[in-house]
């Protein structure tokens, strides 16, 4: 299919540079039959008992690093783990750098990139003992948050926290999950209290997720992979709302990924632990996510085709279309969605 297929119009101030407090204030979209403008504070009456959430549980870490060769200047941002002390990574300005190359992040604190690789991705080990190295993270990194919310310092505190869900607990994201921005310690309370589930999964999101597509069709495109668990608590859990009749709801996309990733074709779900690289386009048959709770995306991107494979690309075109008219605030920081699925 056409990647120019998935293409819209957004006007740049609808791009949110901070998060609405408190989170569960922001809006909501309804996508279902016809359209719904709601808030977030609305999700326990739009469920219904036994209907389950899924989160992902990942923890974003400070993976982007400034440092120095010689007199030149050197952005990087760290997306997959490769062993103990290397790593896959993003350069910007990837020209300035070479094999070989060692670059200094801080006091006693360098990397040295060992191969280059295409479209501005490096492999780099870091000169560091096991142990120090997310302490120098914490320490020389900053939050990883997408290049359309704009920083006028190198480091923002606010993303620290902002930038992370409340369910953020194993360390090993890029990119946060999103979705799950929205919710509050009151609003899973009120959640749970009429009946609704909620389990969780890890999938550590990778700066892959920001990466345009560069093809002219879906079928060329390649996604990075990334690593998902899912215990045998969390697939028992699926598979007893499903068999209670309850719906199967994934906050964000990167819960639809690897849920569908682990699901048989029959719906049943089972534990789960590796890598994933589905790339979910119309056409796509899903085997167990009913509904969707997922911000809104970027033109032509991996996660607009996703959501456009879930309830029909005319229907996302169209209710996108509403959410620019009504001035929905967008992306990473932005408003959100419940997407259900198109038979």
């Amino acid at each position: 299919m056409k990647v120019a297929s998935f293409d819209f119009d957004l006007p740049k101030d609808l791009i949110a540079q901070r998060p609405v407090v408190p989170r569960d204030a922001s809006r909501l979209l309804h996508i279902g039959e016809s359209l719904s403008d709601r808030v977030m504070r609305d999700l326990p009456n739009l469920l219904r008992p036994n209907d389950i959430l899924v989160f992902n549980d990942t923890k974003v870490f400070p993976s982007r690093l400034r440092g120095v060769r010689g007199q030149a200047k050197i952005q990087i941002t760290l997306h997959q783990q490769k062993s103990e002390l290397t790593w896959f990574a993003f350069v910007r300005g990837s020209k300035r750098v070479k094999t070989g190359d060692e670059i200094n992040f801080g006091d006693d604190f360098f990397g040295v990139i060992d191969d280059k690789l295409e479209n501005g991705e490096v492999i780099i080990s870091f000169m560091s003992a096991k142990a120090d190295l997310m302490k120098q993270l914490n320490k020389y990194g900053s939050m990883p948050v997408p290049p359309y919310i704009k920083r006028t310092s190198e480091e923002n505190h606010d993303d620290r926290a902002d930038y992370q869900t409340i369910f953020a607990n194993k360390i090993g994201a890029v990119a946060a999950p999103t979705a799950g921005l929205h919710f509050t310690d009151k609003l899973i309370d009120d959640i749970k209290a009429v009946g609704i589930k909620v389990a969780l999964l890890t999938l550590h999101v990778g700066a892959g997720t920001f990466l345009p597509v560069k093809s002219h069709d879906t079928e060329d495109h390649k996604m990075h992979s990334e690593w998902g668990k899912i215990d045998p608590n969390t697939a028992q859990a699926i598979n007893k709302a499903r068999a209670s009749g309850g719906k199967v709801v994934a906050v964000g996309t990167t819960s639809v990924r690897l849920l569908e990733t682990a699901a048989e074709n029959s719906g049943e779900i089972h534990s789960y632990s590796g890598e994933t690289d589905i790339f979910i386009t119309p056409g796509y048959k899903f085997k167990i996510v009913d509904m969707m709770l997922t911000n809104f995306h970027t033109p032509k991107s991996t996660l607009f085709m996703l959501v456009s494979a879930f309830a029909g690309i005319d229907k996302m075109k169209f209710a996108y279309e509403h959410a620019i008219k009504e001035s929905y605030r967008f992306f990473s920081y932005g408003d959100t969605t419940l997407i259900e699925r198109s038979p």
